[in-house]
């Protein structure tokens, strides 16, 4: 997919163009605070790339950064969490995306079976 003509939110968050709390920063991703939580635990887990749009091109053109986004999931809900968490990827904007530079959601603490079913 062709890199978008104007940086995405989450690349201006890694420029430090825009100011945002960071749980924790690799050199291939970058974890921040959601600034409207659906939870008591909210973090965005974002590649540092734009080549991605979306989950399944994330995983189709680079399955082991896919696999790093997960790892570092499971870290920070260890840290923030007790180690329980929901890992969303809103996959298109019929699915809720709204910024078209992939990046997870990871939700935790206290969470019910249906709750966010609108998330």
């Amino acid at each position: 997919m062709p890199v978008p003509a104007e940086p995405s939110i989450f690349s201006r968050i890694v420029a430090r163009e825009i100011p945002a709390t960071i749980y924790a920063e690799t050199d291939t991703l970058i974890a921040i605070a959601d600034i409207a939580p659906k939870a008591p635990v909210h973090i965005l887990i974002v590649p540092k790339t734009e080549e991605y749009a979306n989950v399944v091109e994330l995983a189709a053109g680079d399955p082991g950064l896919l696999a790093e986004l997960v790892a570092l999931a499971a870290q920070l809900a260890a840290e923030h969490a007790e180690g329980d968490f929901r890992l969303v990827f809103n996959t298109g904007a019929g699915a809720g995306q709204t910024v078209f530079h992939v990046h997870a959601h990871l939700l935790a603490g206290s969470l019910e079976e249906g709750s966010l079913a609108g998330f």
